[in-house]
């Protein structure tokens, strides 16, 4: 059974930093490309980051680059979210998700698998 497993999430003060975890079963992420999204409440979901197969190149969103770093242990079938001088605007459910082909990293659309999300909440 395909799976994804977020983790991490909580409550922190503008500010601070968290890390987010990716757990994926039932399949091999070193076969795709992965991303995270988040979306916050009454909003649409939006890319966050995305990471390459290979791990050579990493694409950002441009409300959190140079805040976030993505990385990818395929020999752990895990990826990581690492989120500094998070501000109240990052607050909302973040999902990891899986792209198996060659569609844009950045599209909703073009992935595969999804997981439930885990909520982040940044206070002021």
């Amino acid at each position: 059974q395909v799976q994804l497993v977020e983790s991490g999430g909580g409550l922190v003060q503008a500010g601070g930093s968290l890390r987010l975890s990716c757990a994926a079963s039932g399949f091999y992420i070193e076969n795709y490309r992965m991303g995270w999204f988040r979306q916050a409440p009454g909003k649409e979901r939006e890319f966050v980051v995305g990471i390459e197969w290979s791990s050579s190149y990493t694409h950002y969103g441009e409300s959190v680059r140079g805040r976030v770093t993505m990385s990818r242990d395929n020999a752990k079938n895990l990826v990581d979210l690492q989120m500094n001088s998070l501000k109240p605007e990052d607050t909302a459910v973040y999902y990891c998700a899986a792209l198996g082909g060659h569609g844009s990293i950045q599209r909703i659309s073009a992935y595969d698998y999804w997981g439930r999300g885990t909520e982040v909440t940044v206070s002021s």
